[in-house]
């Protein structure tokens, strides 16, 4: 640029000595030659700063592009996630809705549209905020939904589901709130149903949150996590110490193809119950993943079957209280064995097939077994389509029913179950966000 401003300079001065001085035809020619020369340069240098700039104002266009094309991206890969990675908050959910046939070996058929059946319909919000290297506070918030009819499943809560706060650690996870059971969170490693629809270990039922609940979750070392819970009573104000509670344990072992497990759930009685014993709920579990689909074995051992009074099941116990201590029938241990596997047809389509047996040890006649075939598709987009065929054969003096991951809505009274077999037919959608 400045050797351009010398060159109109030189140009008047080569002018100014031609017109001065005496010029002879050899001196004047020369002096021809030098301005036709210095034009020839300006031009170049014209060309040379045109070709600069031009190169300069494509290369601003393509840094700017490739700046937004990032922010473009992240947005479209989830718009209901705000902030960045080290501060954000997700809004998220699933719209769960299937037709479900059940006959009954009674005469009785029912039919009806059904909330569901892998994953209640829930709208949740969480979010993690970054508050220094290695630590990390975060929460999730989740109500569920009923989209057959509008209505809000959790009655009288803002968020039923879930609602929790805590924070993350290099030494391990820490939260409290009202919170899913270790038992209801690990349901994916229980059956090829992932413990919904279909799994006779969801027909006997399983605790599945609890609020006041402080937990910790160790880091996993060399495979091995560990978990453990401690809920306290929300009873009343005169309820103290130990009464009416609730604590667990878990671990669970990952090595190559294996993941083997155990989740134990212990809940005292409230002060003064009738009957004192521990509500109890224990899991174990294996899996083999053999490169095409698992095989799932698990075992359940509980007194938290029907008519016990604990009425934690499905998470919604009356003024926080997990047992009542006043049914006989919490002394009564039942054993759920099952084993399923599943294979993938395709990497979009998946089957799988199930059996199970519910046995009262304290009382004849009061399990039940059942079976279960099933199909899912993953092809669509956040979609997943499945179909299902299941049987559940009550014994003489029992009373189980299916259920997914919501109880039905519309279902069998007591006087179809009791020593009935239930057989199922169920298809639907299940859409997340």
């Amino acid at each position: 640029m400045h050797r351009l401003k010398l060159i109109p300079a030189a140009l008047l001065s080569a002018g100014a000595l031609a017109v001065a001085l005496p010029a002879h035809a050899d001196q004047l020619s020369d002096l021809q030659a030098q301005l036709q020369k210095l034009t020839q340069e300006v031009e170049q240098l014209k060309a040379e700063q045109a070709h600069t700039a031009a190169q300069a104002a494509a290369t601003q266009k393509v840094v700017a592009t490739q700046a937004a094309a990032p922010a473009k991206a992240a947005a479209n890969s989830n718009p209901l996630q705000f902030g960045g990675k080290d501060n954000s908050v997700t809004i998220y959910g699933d719209i769960d809705e299937y037709a479900n046939y059940m006959h009954s070996s009674s005469g009785r058929n029912l039919s009806a549209i059904e909330d569901g059946a892998l994953l209640r319909s829930r709208l949740g919000m969480t979010g993690i905020h970054t508050v220094s290297p290695g630590y990390a506070m975060h929460f999730d918030v989740e109500q569920s939904l009923d989209f057959t009819n509008g209505a809000q499943p959790g009655a009288g809560r803002l968020f039923d589901r879930q609602a929790w706060a805590g924070v993350q650690t290099p030494y391990g996870d820490f939260r409290v709130g009202r919170q899913e059971t270790i038992a209801f969170f690990h349901g994916g490693l229980v059956d090829f149903t992932s413990r919904t629809l279909g799994s006779v270990v969801n027909a006997f039922g399983v605790p599945a949150r609890f609020d006041n609940d402080l937990s910790y979750s160790s880091p996993v070392f060399n495979g091995l996590q560990l978990q453990a819970h401690y809920a306290l009573s929300s009873a009343n104000s005169s309820t103290v110490g130990s009464n009416g509670s609730v604590y667990q344990l878990g671990a669970e072992y990952v090595k190559g193809p294996f993941d083997v497990g155990y989740n134990g759930l212990w809940a005292n009685a409230p002060a003064g119950a009738t009957y004192n014993t521990k509500g109890e709920y224990q899991n174990a579990y294996a899996d083999y993943n053999y490169g095409r689909g698992k095989v799932y074995m698990t075992y359940v051992r509980s007194n938290v079957g029907p008519g016990s009074g604990f009425s934690g099941i499905g998470g919604a116990y009356p003024g926080g209280v997990p047992l009542t201590g006043t049914a006989s029938a919490i002394n009564d241990y039942y054993n759920i064995y099952q084993i399923s596997a599943d294979y993938d047809l395709t990497s979009a389509w998946r089957v799988g097939a199930l059996y199970g047996v519910i046995k009262n040890s304290n009382a004849a006649n009061s399990g039940a077994k059942g079976m279960t075939l099933g199909s899912y598709y993953t092809g669509i987009k956040s979609t997943t389509l499945y179909a299902l065929v299941d049987t559940l054969s009550n014994d003489a003096n029992a009373s189980f029913d299916q259920s997914g991951s919501a109880p039905l809505t519309k279902a069998f009274p007591a006087a179809d179950l009791k020593g009935k077999r239930i057989t199922g037919v169920q298809v639907g959608f299940m859409y997340k966000f």
